[in-house]
């Protein structure tokens, strides 16, 4: 998957990326934006262009926001912020958009989420704020509008089948049945998961129980050949149409903690499956009532439920910069939101204890200087990653890299 151009490369090479910003710090490229506390906020960690999407979130409300949470670690504000505009700057290059066009999309993202930012240090609702069906516009509000018309008897009739007035799994290329010793472990982690909603999330008495499990693997280039299981459940009626699917995925290794030494947050987190749970909850102002986490084999799984709401941005419908200016906009305003709303307000962790808002807009007193620093990093960057992907692929076909080869499958 990686193989098959320069953005693909990026969206799998999260932890390329750190290595190269280490590298630089190490060099004495420090990043002097992120000096105190500005340098250890939440973050999404691999905050590229097809990281957003829908949900529906706690509350019963559609939202734009974003959707994967894998890489959610401790470190730098800014780090996010030159993931993506890389990935923007990747993006609008294989769109054949010249420089100053990505220029100016680069930096109406970043003077959007300092903007935003801003907003928080003033009002402090930055858990009431969201791109809604009410707020968002263009090609945000279309998505937003996409995951409305969708349900979750469709999800349920495309995953599973229903015999002798029973839903189970569809058998498939993509999935595997378990044997019974197998199914009794997936079963206790299941129980163990259950453990970890919290009371005020809870559903009824009828909800939760058990009805069918598969094994699949990973999806996505990061997650790709992850062991993981989907798993069907009672929802808040025995009514067939209400029937819940789960995914329990192993937790991987995130990106950013590769770089960063935080023995706080080592201590802190139980395993990747709890890491990527505990995130989630923090950088989404109201997370899946499903979300949660468990072990298997001695190894960390995070456990939340298979939206039927969930749509993506079509990037490939946008192409013209008219088209492209309002959705980045949204998305760095979108961006500001995840890391305000995972401070000392949520009250889920002790790891980030004050005002993240304060924090930022203290660090980027030079909104004009800020800009330019990483508009001209999101070019560098850019070109770098399509000469890595380059010799990643010259690699992979000369059978070059440890543990892999192209040749045998």
């Amino acid at each position: 998957k990686m193989a098959a151009d320069p953005w693909a490369f990026y969206r799998g090479s999260a932890c390329v990326f750190y290595a190269d910003l280490a590298e630089a710090q190490r060099s004495g490229h420090q990043d002097r934006w992120t000096q105190g506390e500005a340098g250890r906020v939440w973050i999404q960690g691999d905050l590229h262009a097809e990281n957003f999407g829908t949900y529906m979130d706690g509350k019963g409300a559609l939202v734009f926001d974003v959707n994967d949470f894998d890489e959610a670690y401790l470190g730098p504000f800014t780090w996010d912020l030159r993931r993506f505009v890389a990935s923007l700057a990747l993006m609008c290059w294989q769109k054949a958009l010249p420089d100053q066009v990505i220029d100016g999309l680069c930096e109406r993202y970043l003077r959007s989420y300092v903007e935003q930012v801003h907003v928080f240090v003033e009002s402090d609702r930055d858990h009431e704020w969201a791109l809604r069906l009410d707020t968002a516009t263009d090609a945000v509000r279309t998505a937003l509008l996409h995951a409305q018309l969708s349900t979750r008897v469709d999800l349920l009739d495309r995953m599973t089948v229903v015999e002798d007035y029973q839903r189970r799994f569809r058998h498939g290329p993509r999935t595997r049945e378990l044997g019974r010793r197998e199914r009794r472990r997936v079963e206790k982690a299941y129980d163990s998961y259950l453990r970890t909603i919290p009371d005020s999330k809870r559903m009824g008495s009828i909800s939760y129980a058990l009805k069918d499990v598969v094994a699949t693997s990973g999806f996505g280039i990061g997650s790709a050949g992850l062991p993981a299981y989907n798993i069907l459940v009672e929802g808040h009626t025995q009514a067939l149409e209400n029937d819940i699917v789960l995914s329990m995925k192993q937790g991987n290794v995130a990106a950013p903690s590769r770089v960063v030494s935080d023995q706080q947050a080592e201590e802190f987190f139980k395993h990747h499956g709890h890491r990527t749970a505990v995130s989630q909850s923090a950088l989404q102002a109201h997370a899946d009532p499903w979300l949660g986490w468990t072990e298997l084999g001695g190894t960390g799984y995070v456990v939340a439920e298979i939206s039927p709401y969930d749509a993506d941005l079509d990037w490939s419908e946008l192409s013209e910069p008219e088209q492209l200016v309002p959705v980045v906009e949204q998305l760095g305003r979108a961006t500001a939101k995840v890391h305000c709303v995972s401070d000392k307000d949520s009250g889920d962790t002790p790891l980030v204890d004050f005002q993240t808002e304060d924090v930022v807009a203290e660090a980027v007193s030079d909104v004009d200087d800020f800009v330019k620093d990483l508009v001209e990093f999101a070019h560098t960057y850019a070109e770098r990653a399509r000469a890595d992907h380059h010799l990643f692929v010259a690699a992979f076909r000369s059978d070059q890299i440890p543990g892999v080869t192209a040749t045998t499958g």
